[in-house]
């Protein structure tokens, strides 16, 4: 089991996040330390930090466009009622238009997307990013929470989903990580 032997300094508490120089340079050093490497995805190929900081770019970019959102509220899931009729007393294309119908509405149209969500989104559908790059930037922004928090078992997504945390935190962190990864991810990939 590997053991974190580093010990982090937190970064001082200001009005709004603000990751420091000294903050990229304690998350370099925690990602030095990691057992499985940080640029590595689940491929088996390295990406390079250009390609992660091109994901996190697009995604503070579709986060500005569509709107950035700290949860998501499924309440509204369990507070419906169902209307459905009997399934007895329905024919077949009765159903499927309810179960169409229940679909739609569970989809939703609201824009915004999570700090996850975005991630993802950008390594399933968009040229900035892949599976990997998704994967890596995700590691990436732990780190920097890691090394920003001084908690070792910190990670960015419960702390982008703190009650306080605004777009703006989100954007700070997505820039920071474009910025990591420049300066210390690999300069050669396939990527």
């Amino acid at each position: 089991m590997h053991a974190n032997t580093t010990t982090l300094t937190p970064a001082p508490t200001a009005p709004g996040v603000v990751f420091t120089d000294e903050t990229l340079r304690q998350a370099a050093t925690l990602a030095g330390e990691r057992y499985r490497p940080v640029w590595t995805g689940a491929s088996g190929e390295e990406s390079s930090g250009e390609a992660v900081a091109r994901h996190l770019e697009a995604t503070a970019e579709l986060l500005d466009k569509g709107g950035w959102i700290r949860t998501y509220d499924y309440s509204s899931d369990w507070t419906k009622g169902t209307d459905a009729a009997d399934e007895d007393s329905m024919t077949v294309k009765d159903m499927l238009r309810s179960l169409l119908r229940m679909a739609r509405d569970s989809v939703g149209n609201d824009p915004r997307r999570t700090l996850r969500t975005a991630l993802r989104h950008v390594g399933e559908s968009s040229p900035h990013g892949d599976t990997d790059t998704d994967t890596v930037a995700s590691e990436v922004l732990d780190l920097l929470i890691k090394a920003h928090t001084g908690y070792g078992d910190a990670r960015a997504v419960p702390w982008s989903e703190r009650l306080h945390r605004t777009h703006a935190d989100i954007n700070a962190l997505l820039a920071a990580g474009a910025r990591f990864a420049r300066t210390y991810g690999p300069t050669a990939s396939g990527c």
